[in-house]
This record gives structure tokens, sequence and C-alpha cells, in this order.
């Protein structure tokens, strides 16, 4: 007589079920409504289904109310929607369609590519097909019989999908009804638990295994919710991401342009640059008296790459580079032969400055910070406006400090890092640790005193922050050479960004043989902590321009005041009132076209002019102005001298508005 089985609640209570007990079994042992709501099972945390037999273990019923039914209720809405395809056109076969964030996707194969006109009729489908409530069943065939079936029924991409499950494990094949597929599972109980809310949002073409060379397939994307009211939130939150999108608003703004000549790379125009340099400069200030700023060569020998580590782990992302004479004339014995490449990174470079000449314990901490243009290689399919370029600046630091410094140090940035996101109006930061990979340099040891003093170093961040800023872990995703933290942003509209890092290395030191002297006269290798708040400055602009939707803050915006007039009688006052403006520092236009003011204010909203002030005869006799806001219909009325302080005020940048104010409490 086989012996029962042994189940742990999350209440802590255990019971016994006969062997060949199911998910369902249990879910009903405890309750007939829980058997109904029941979606999927949770043993030892592996999601299984239903009907799969129960071992001993912790287990939990999962409802549509838990998070990890997402999930599910997405996997399931892809299978439904291969079996739709298939019922409105015959022949069509179906590849791969996973989870993916926020939904999911199916690729198909068929002659003649899907419009965005076949998903209405797509979705009617799918919906008929949840109606019939029908199981999900599922049955473990021998490898052999599920090539042989779906050979027979023209699935080629699925006959090589069997050839490359491993040996050891089992090939599943997953029904609803008549249909069936290929899947590792699990699903729910039956189609009826999907439910409704759900939407397909678009096609696009996909190479087969993402490789160019194989045929090109459509992928049909989607997205799925627990309930309605999650799926109606996140169709409004892409309404208003799109209309935010910092591509359109570059355009409006006329910030930047990409085009093919130059793939993933940006070309500044005027107001963009001076954005990115308002960046820049507000940067290099919260910098000052702390990090010397340094220049490494942007083109460096492969060997240094080669001893860094970089040409290993990271070549497919590098670019490599000859001289155009080397190309030439390859049999020429005295031109340079070499292969260099553009740096992806700056901290090779910053170790040779900081081996440059001896450094004392007493140097230490030695802090070398670049606005670094660095280039990596991404996939043309990847790129994404400011978001992901190829060639990109980072504001990247690199700390050298003894091991006893290091947890300081690490609070230090932290501290630079928080109070750069506040000066931008981010409040809502979390600060993950990531440990240790499982590919990785240096001994366990190293590790072990790594992950030690930066795991005390995040629980004093939660501390010090009084709970406003949330920290977490990431098991497994520090970078080869060292545990690091990550900080991720909340937008105004609930997106999460993640920008800046703090990198612990004890690799890059030991590959490239840097040292200080201690005091006790020896040899020692310092710790290396790479950092950046910005991460890249392109995306971090594209960040802040989506957040802010180009409601830029006046110090930060590009053009900060438009100065218009009504008629041709107040140009001449229009200039004064420019003039002013620009002696006070800030950034002003003049628009003294024959056109009228309404069609100037209409003109100069739609590029996201903060302030615009309207002149005529009335304003320049009493020598006052009207100032209009962005997103306002209200005009106010001052005068030139009270209207000059005030936005010269406002112009000021936070770092800087500090300083004034210690200053004069300091008096």
């Amino acid at each position: 007589m086989s012996e029962a089985v042994s189940l742990t609640f999350p209440d802590g209570s255990v019971r016994s079920f006969p062997a060949g007990a199911t998910g369902k079994d249990v879910a009903e042992s405890i309750s007939k409504s829980l058997a109904k709501k029941a979606l999927a099972i949770a043993l030892d945390g592996e999601l299984r289904d239903l009907a799969d037999p129960v071992t001993d273990g912790k287990i939990e019923i999962v409802t549509r109310t838990d998070p990890r039914a997402l999930e599910l209720i997405r996997h399931d809405t892809a299978h439904v929607m291969a079996e739709a395809v298939q019922e409105l056109w015959p022949g069509t076969q179906v590849t791969i369609g996973p989870v993916i964030e926020n939904g999911f996707y199916y690729d198909f194969a068929r002659s003649e590519p899907f419009t965005p006109d076949d998903l209405p009729k797509i979705e009617k489908k799918m919906k008929e097909i949840i109606q019939r409530n029908l199981p999900f069943r599922k049955e473990v065939w021998p490898r052999n019989k599920a090539k042989d079936v779906f050979a027979a029924k023209g699935e080629n991409y699925k006959v090589e999908l069997v050839d490359a499950i491993p040996e050891d494990q089992d090939v599943k094949i997953y029904y609803q009804g008549d249909w069936f597929d290929l899947c590792r599972g699990p699903h729910m109980a039956s189609t009826g638990q999907i439910g409704t809310a759900f939407k397909l949002m678009k096609v696009a073409g996909a190479y087969w295994r993402g490789d160019s060379n194989n045929p090109m397939l459509t992928r049909i994307y989607g997205t799925a919710w627990a309930e309605q009211a999650d799926l109606d939130n996140y169709l409004r939150l892409l309404e208003e991401a799109e209309k935010r999108d910092h591509r359109k608003l570059g355009r409006e703004m006329d910030l930047f342009h990409f085009q093919e000549e130059g793939p993933g790379v940006v070309f500044w125009h005027g107001k963009g640059w001076r954005m990115f340099q308002t960046l820049t400069a507000y940067m290099r200030r919260r910098l000052a008296g702390t990090y010397q700023e340094v220049n490494a060569p942007q083109v460096l020998d492969k060997s240094l790459w080669e001893t860094s580590g970089h040409w290993g782990w990271y070549q497919e992302n590098m670019f490599a580079v000859k001289s155009a004479h080397a190309f030439t004339h390859p049999d020429d014995e005295e031109a340079d032969q070499r292969i260099f490449a553009l740096k992806p990174m700056n901290c090779p470079g910053h170790v040779q400055i900081f081996k440059h000449g001896l450094k004392s314990y007493r140097d230490m901490p030695v802090r070398l910070a670049e606005f670094g243009l660095v280039h990596r290689y991404e996939a043309s399919g990847a790129l994404h406006g400011l978001m992901r370029v190829r060639g990109f600046t980072q504001d990247d630091a690199h700390v050298f400090c003894t091991e006893e410094q290091m947890a300081a140090e690490c609070l230090r940035i932290n501290d630079l890092i928080l109070s750069v996101y506040e000066d931008f109006g981010f409040q809502e930061v979390v600060v993950k640790l990531s440990t240790r990979p499982e590919k990785r340099v240096g001994s366990d040891a190293l590790w072990d005193r790594a992950e030690s003093v930066m795991m005390e170093v995040l629980k004093t961040i939660e501390a010090q922050s009084g709970g406003r800023i949330k920290t977490g872990i990431l098991p497994g995703e520090g970078a080869f050479y060292g545990p690091k933290f990550e900080y991720t942003l909340k937008d105004a509209i609930g997106r999460d960004w993640q920008c800046g890092t703090t990198q612990v290395d004890f690799n890059l030191p030991e590959r490239f043989g840097a040292f200080y002297i201690d005091q006790n006269s020896e040899k020692t290798q310092p710790v290396m902590i790479h950092r950046a708040i910005c991460g890249s400055m392109e995306r971090f602009l594209g960040i802040l321009i989506e957040n802010f939707a180009g409601h830029m803050p006046l110090w930060f915006a590009p053009l900060q005041v438009v100065v218009a007039t009504i008629t041709s009688d107040a140009d001449d006052y229009g200039r004064e009132v420019a003039e002013a403006l620009i002696d006070a520092g800030l950034h002003v236009e003049t628009d003294f076209r024959n056109e009228k003011i309404n069609y100037k204010i209409r003109e100069h909203s739609v590029t996201k002019v903060p302030v615009i002030i309207v002149c005529g005869r009335k304003e320049a006799e009493e020598r006052t102005v009207n100032i209009r806001r962005l997103g306002s219909q209200a005009q106010v009325s001052m005068t030139l001298d009270e209207a000059v302080s005030q936005l010269a005020g406002e112009a000021t940048p936070p770092d800087v508005k500090r300083k004034q104010a210690a200053r004069s409490s300091a008096v």
C-alpha cells in the first residue's frame, strides 16, 4: 500500500492525503468554493497544474487574486490566441509564445503576414473559445511521437522545438478541447478561467529564433489582466505614455533627431544640446570639491580590453576598429595593424589614471569622474530613441579606496544619488542589492566580504531614510566582478526606471596590478567602486522629458521664455524685456511676427515653452508685462522688475539655491 502525502499549508497546519491526490482534490478538501476559485497550486513555491498529483511539501492554492495568477492568465491567453488563429486561418504554423512584461506574444508562420485589421477578428474568436470553457489537459508523449504528429500537421517549427528539448526532460502536450500545443506548462484548469480582460495590441515582424538568417515570422502581441479594471488602467497608462513619448516631444520641442546614416547615435539640435549641457553643468557642480574630473581615451588597444576582461566577457557588444590605412595596405610592415576598440566603459581608463604615480594610503580615497562618451553595439531592433542607443555619455565615476573606507564611500555615493534624484522631483526610489551571479571572477571570500559590507550599507540606507526609500535583494544579478546597488525611480505615471548603480569591484584592480602603499609600507590592492547616477545621460534626459511630459522645470528648460508682442508698437519694449531677462541669465527668444497673439501663444505652447511674456502698447507705456504659464489659460500682470526677479529666482538650479540659502543663513 502506497504511503500518504504530507502537506504543509500557509497557516502552518499539516495534513495527510492519499498518494495520487491532485491539487484539485486538496482544494476540494478545504472547501467547494475554494476549489471553484482555484487556478493552480504552488508546491514548495513551484507553480503546478491543479490536475497534478501532489507530493510532500509546502502547498498553496493559487486563486485569481494571487499575483502569480497573472502569469497563468497571460500564458493561457497566448494558447487561446494561437488556437483562434489556426481556426481562422488553417495551415498557419504556431511557433513560440511566451509571457512577457505586461502581456504575451506568439510568433506565427504564414505566407501572408497578419495586419492590425486582423486583430479584432482574432479577439472575437478568442472570446468564443473562452466561452466554451474547455479544460486544459496535459499529456506526456514520447519524443518520436511528438515529432511525427507535428510533422504530419505541417508544424515544422514544433518539430525543431521538440529536438531542442533536453533528453532528460518530458515532452509535454497541452490540450484545450481538440486543439493542442507543445508546452512546459503549467496551465489553469480551463479556458473559461482566463476571463475577458485581454486585448491584442499590435503585430510585428520577428525572425525565427531571433536570427536574421532565419525566416521572418509574424508576431502578435497582447496583454491580459485578472480584472477589466486592471486592463482599463493599463490601456490608460499606455495612452498617457504615448502622449509623453520623448521621441514625439523631441520633435515638437526641436531637441534632437536620428537618421539611418548614424544608427543609434543622437543628432542634438541647439535646444536639446543646451538641455544636455545644463544637465552636465548641474552634475559638475554636484561633484565639485569631491571628485577629480578626468578624461580617458576614446580608442584603446585590444590588449587593454583583454586585460580588463571585457574582450572575453563583452566582445560582442564592442566596436573594433583599425586605421583605414591598415585595411587598404594590409602588407605595409610600417603600418599600425593592431586592433583597437571604442570604449564601451570608462573603468579601464580610470585604472590607468589611478596607476600613474605612486599612491599612499594618505591619498585614499581617490575619486575620478568622467562624462565619458562610450559605444556599445545594440541590435537595430532594440534601438529606442534616447532610451537605447549605441553611443551615449556616462556620468561615470570610480572611487579607489581602502577596504575599511568602502562602507562610508557607498553611503556617500548613496546620499549624492538620492539628492540628485530629489532635485529632479523623483521622490519614490527603490534601492536593491544584486548579489553574486553564477558566472563570476574572484574568490568566494572576497564576495563574502563585499556582500557583507553592502548588506549593512543597505540596512543603513533604509534606516536613514525613515522607510521612505524601499530596499530589496536581487539574488544572482550582480556584475561578474562584484555586487552592486541598483537605483530605480518611479516617474509621474508610475513607471519604473533603473538608473543609478554602485558596484564594488575587487577584480579590475587585481587584473591591472593597481596598488597603493599602506601604513606598513606594503603594496595593497585598492577596492574599486564604480558609480553612475544618471547612468546614460541621454537616457536620463529621455526619462525626464517623459516624466515632465515636456513641461520642464524652468531651471532645466532649454528655452525658458518667449517674449511676444501684440502690435509692432511694442517691439522696442519687447526687446528691452528680452534683454533684461537675458542679463538675468535666462534663455530667451522673441516673437515679433505680424501674427495674432493667440496664434503665437498656441505655437509656443506646442513647443513646450514654460513662460510666454505678452507685451502690447499698454504694457510698454506702463512698463509692465503679462506672464502666461505653459498649461494655464490665466495671465498675470506685474512690473518688468518684478517679472525679472521672479523668473530669475525660478530659473536658479536647486543646488545653487541651497548654497545661496546656506550662505544667507551663515551671515
